[in-house]
């Protein structure tokens, strides 16, 4: 098994220097869903939710978070974000929220990806909490992970 990068000889938890790493372009893509019941999504669909627009709020809120995370979790890196998208549909069973994240820096952006579909889902969870007890979030995951060299000139 690979060593924890982000614990020390004794086992303790630090933050990992990256200071001598190159800076790369680095992306990821993250997705998730909250199964709900029929009537929740038809209520989602014509805006009728009394906490307002369910799809975009969750949107906002995921960008939000997802520009928080080293804030949110402790051993994660303050990154330069160059772009973050969160967009969140209406599928058959519910809601899916898929999140992509970008930076150019020395390490990966996938916690922000993942934060940003985290929080997004538990907004769609609140705002329609008072309608759907028998909400579920389920298959958080990241999809892809990539990074490459920033190209010179």
């Amino acid at each position: 098994m690979k060593k924890l990068s982000h614990t020390d000889e004794s086992g303790r938890a630090l933050m990992v220097d990256v200071g001598y790493k190159e800076h790369q372009v680095r992306t990821a893509t993250a997705t998730g869903m909250i199964g709900m019941a029929d009537e929740t999504l038809q209520l989602i669909r014509e805006n009728s939710i009394k906490k307002g627009d369910v799809l975009t709020t969750a949107e906002i809120a995921g960008i939000q978070a997802g520009k928080r995370t080293s804030d949110l979790i402790p051993l994660c890196h303050p990154l330069a974000i160059t772009q973050l998208t969160v967009k969140a549909e209406i599928i058959d069973r519910g809601v899916e929220v898929t999140g992509k994240a970008r930076c150019v820096g020395p390490t990966g952006i996938e916690m922000e990806a993942l934060t940003a579909v985290s929080v997004a889902l538990l907004t769609v969870y609140d705002m329609c909490k008072a309608v759907d007890k028998g909400m579920v979030i389920s298959a958080i995951r990241l999809v892809e992970k990539t990074k490459e060299d920033v190209k010179k000139g």
